[in-house]
């Protein structure tokens, strides 16, 4: 193309570009960091956020870091399918293991994703594995500004989710409904002494977890990392009632849970916090957020949450910290370029 405005994309940047009086081309990059500065997006999102880290962690891959727990690990999958497999078999294991040990079990359990559940149940009942053994802490759940949250039989309620996905389909040899807790405005604020008193008796908490576009690990948006003045007081909350959503929090879901009926999405919810899932001794986390024809909403908070570095504005960076299993779909890690849909 001879045109004066040459318009191309190379790698992840766009170049506009004009010739100069000796008739050669001069480009200019352009992109998010180039132009925010006074578009409606300036202020958008958290505080903290480099966006140029964030950019370069979209170029690594799944290379290893040094902070990085000795025992953490990226597991690459080819397919949504193999994912769910891969990862219910996981939670299986891990409800088995303790079993067999005679030990508690605490399980902090996520509403997305959700496709691994149908194998922990196939495997649980393969092995023949009763789960009275296991208590269930689900990590959050929708709800007004004052915690108020939806009825369990509401469709869109993680409640009657999980039910559904989970507890139901193990029938004999599932967790007594006693040991089953949701983040309800009354029950929330009881898990910390409850997970104190099963660890105390020797129960391991298992983290199961899903990585949001914002990077929140429950609903525990970025947002709240600038309420503190260190990590250290950030890591110490344990739940938080009826918190504001972000804005991408709201559209990922309408995305993913309400076929993109984003009127239905509830603004905020009940959530866990980093006081209690960072106290996990073995964490299982799912990253299927690809969609079809290459495109995808999770690949750059996957590869953030592996190489950004502990940071309390980005909630998931604290997960390569943990030892465990975080199962991705191979697209995800990349190459992260422009391709027009």
């Amino acid at each position: 193309c001879k045109s004066a405005h040459h318009l191309f994309v190379p790698k992840r940047i766009f170049r506009i570009g004009s010739k100069n009086e000796n008739n050669e081309w001069r480009n200019t990059i352009m992109n998010f960091m180039s132009t925010v500065k006074g578009s409606a997006l300036e202020g958008f999102y958290p505080q903290g956020w480099d966006m140029k880290k964030i950019d370069e962690c979209c170029e690594k891959g799944t290379k290893k870091e040094a902070f990085w727990n000795k025992k953490f690990k990226p597991v690459a999958c080819d397919t949504v399918a193999d994912l769910d497999t891969y990862m219910g078999h996981e939670i299986a294991l891990q409800i088995k293991k303790a079993r067999d040990r005679g030990e508690k079990l605490a399980m902090i359990l996520p509403v997305g994703p959700m496709g691994m559940y149908k194998w922990a149940v196939y495997f649980l009942k393969e092995w023949n594995v009763c789960c009275d053994h296991v208590t269930t802490f689900n990590m959050d759940e929708w709800a007004d500004g004052e915690g108020n949250t939806l009825e369990s039989t509401d469709h869109a309620s993680f409640e009657y989710s999980m039910k559904e996905a989970f507890f139901n389909k193990l029938g004999k040899l599932t967790v007594p409904e006693s040991q089953r807790n949701f983040a309800t405005k009354t029950n929330l604020p009881t898990y910390p002494e409850k997970l104190a008193k099963l660890k105390a008796e020797g129960a391991k908490l298992v983290l199961i977890y899903g990585v949001g576009r914002m990077c929140h690990i429950a609903f525990w948006e970025p947002t709240i990392g600038a309420e503190f003045d260190s990590d250290e007081e950030w890591a110490k909350q344990p739940y938080r009632i009826g918190v504001k959503l972000h804005p991408l929090t709201i559209e990922q879901n309408a995305i993913t849970s309400f076929k993109s009926r984003t009127t239905l999405v509830p603004c905020r919810a009940n959530t866990i916090g980093p006081g209690l899932f960072l106290q996990a001794d073995y964490a299982i986390g799912g990253a299927d957020g690809a969609l079809s024809r290459g495109m995808g909403w999770q690949g750059m908070s996957f590869l953030t949450t592996l190489h950004y570095g502990p940071d309390r504005h980005i909630t998931s960076t604290y997960i390569p910290t943990l030892p465990g299993k975080l199962f991705y779909l191979k697209e995800l890690a990349g190459p992260l370029v422009a391709e027009c849909n």
